[in-house]
């Protein structure tokens, strides 16, 4: 069974509230995501059948090393996407943090990658490094 979108901002919202508090659980999920206890409780089942989660019995939610590494990519995709939006093309960071949201999900590898490099170069540029 291959992950979903949500699945996918299920993890990435799991990495940052583990970052951010190092505890997490499902009504964590629940309020950062503005979605339903049951919803959240469906999603975490799904993910744990999957592989990508571990939930202890004092509710903790964690990351399997799977779910770390596909969070890990999802959020390093939203990072990037929003800051070219941002430095790039200009967006309002509001804006453009909702529409990486969307973005991450639906980019193809080879644009991700070019996008990465292209992002890197300009860094690079900026800094009067090259």
């Amino acid at each position: 069974m291959e992950i979903q979108r949500s699945g996918e901002d299920y993890l990435e919202t799991i990495y940052i509230l583990h970052q951010r508090t190092g505890y997490v659980r499902s009504i964590d999920i629940a309020t950062e995501m503005n979605y339903s206890k049951p919803s959240v409780s469906k999603g975490m089942s799904i993910l744990k059948e999957l592989g990508y989660i571990i939930m202890a019995p004092d509710g903790q939610i964690k990351l399997t090393k799977a779910g770390e590494k596909r969070a890990k990519e999802v959020y390093s995709r939203h990072l990037l996407i929003r800051e070219f939006f941002v430095k790039k093309l200009k967006v309002n960071p509001t804006t453009a943090e909702i529409d990486a949201c969307k973005v991450e999900h639906v980019i193809s590898e080879e644009t991700y990658l070019r996008l990465r490099e292209f992002m890197g170069e300009c860094l690079s540029d900026e800094s009067g490094l090259t």
